[in-house]
């Protein structure tokens, strides 16, 4: 049967996590099928003039997504994924425990951040809630998890650039930087990052929403100006553990999702949809307007997808803060400056890992690369806690 928010005649404990994977079957065959009819993915590739082919970008207006295949090289995937295995090994025991399962001190206390985030197994933690601005307006399924499973999982973990060195080198990959500038112009800004965490038959979902609070009902709004996301797959992505959308929904304005789901006889199975499938070093990019969504992970296989996006800096700049900031902050070019300065330095630590590599160049700090190097001063005063200064609209 197709999962629905809440099954008929069964409580939300009652849904076994077979039948959760079973529900699943005939919609991930349909939604493969249709991922295979669109062109959106590929490698990354340049026109004459340098910068990202015209078609790329056409294909990223049309539909609101792109996969590019194999944009992350196979020896930083494996630095990545060591270092991610670092941090889950050291996580707390649970939310607010200060060891880890070894019994040592916890990683991360130094942060004012907190790094981990914990959930129930297979559970939606933002579903029909009023968490992030209620913008996850209906609840998934969430199918009962084994016996024996631990009573909370990492779902997520922030502060990429300052937790590990890869993620900080990843942060300043020229075709990352490349794209960002094609897509939001040569003066773009970042937006925050999260790492995703979906165990083998423990991860939770993200019921479906739109990203972006501030500008739906601006007399400018466009498709584009909420930004997009990156994410960059540190293993396979396969239909029962990645990013569903539904393509071309960026352009269709502020959706009403409830009545979506409810049109839909109540399932989560939303018609048209399409499973982002990729494989280790593949990397997604995504419009923060697009409708999307994932499921419980009651599937074998582990997704770790480290998330990181972008915006126009008109879309930013004068703006209040939002989501992860109090409304009353404002984003003025000091504070715009601040947080960039994260991009200046990543690729400064990027070039001292990767000298043979061309380094970016990052306009907005043209002629002040020698104040953003990546040196103990800069990690102190720019990396800590950076994250307190995400730009949230």
């Amino acid at each position: 049967m197709p999962l629905t928010t809440r099954p008929s005649g069964a409580s939300e404990n009652e849904l076994s996590m077979r039948s959760h994977a079973d529900g699943l079957t005939d919609y991930s065959v349909q939604g493969e099928a249709r991922l295979h009819t669109l062109d959106i993915r590929g490698p990354v590739r340049y026109g004459p003039d340098g910068r990202l082919h015209s078609d790329i970008l056409e294909v990223y207006a049309k539909h609101g997504c792109y996969i590019f295949e194999g944009l992350v090289a196979p020896d930083e995937i494996a630095s990545l994924q060591q270092d991610i295995a670092t941090l889950l090994d050291r996580a707390p025991s649970g939310r607010g425990e200060p060891l880890d399962a070894k019994g040592r001190p916890a990683f991360g206390t130094e942060f004012a951040v907190p790094v981990y985030h914990f959930i129930k197994p297979l559970s939606d933690p933002w579903g029909g809630t009023s968490i992030l601005n209620g913008r996850h307006p209906t609840k998934m399924a969430q199918p009962q998890p084994q016996k024996g499973s631990p009573a909370q999982v990492v779902h997520l973990m922030s502060g990429m650039c300052q937790t590990m060195s890869s993620g900080l080198e990843l942060y300043g990959h020229p075709d990352l930087l490349a794209i960002a500038a094609a897509i939001n112009g040569d003066d773009f800004v970042p937006y925050n990052d999260a790492i995703f965490v979906k165990l083998p038959y423990l991860g939770g979902s993200v019921s479906w929403h739109q990203d972006g609070v501030t500008h739906w009902d601006a007399s400018y709004w466009d498709e584009g100006i909420h930004g997009f996301n990156f994410q960059v797959q540190l293993y396979p992505c396969t239909s029962r553990n990645c990013l569903w959308v539904i393509p071309a929904s960026h352009r269709s304005g502020k959706l009403d999702i409830k009545s979506l789901v409810h049109e839909n006889g109540g399932s989560e199975q939303l018609p048209g949809a399409v499973p982002l499938i990729c494989q280790p070093g593949d990397v997604t990019v995504v419009n923060r307007q697009m409708l999307h969504a994932s499921f419980a992970n009651t599937s074998p296989d582990q997704r770790v997808s480290l998330t990181f996006g972008f915006h126009r800096r008109s879309s930013v700049l004068g703006q209040s803060g939002s989501l992860s900031q109090a409304a009353s902050e404002v984003y003025d070019e000091q504070r715009i400056l601040e947080r960039s300065a994260v991009i200046a330095v990543a690729i400064d630590a990027r070039s001292k890992r990767y000298p043979e590599e061309k380094a970016y160049c990052y306009r907005p700090f043209t002629g002040l690369e020698n104040d953003y190097r990546f040196t103990e001063e800069n990690i102190a005063t720019v990396i800590k806690d950076y994250n307190l200064k995400d730009l949230s609209i």
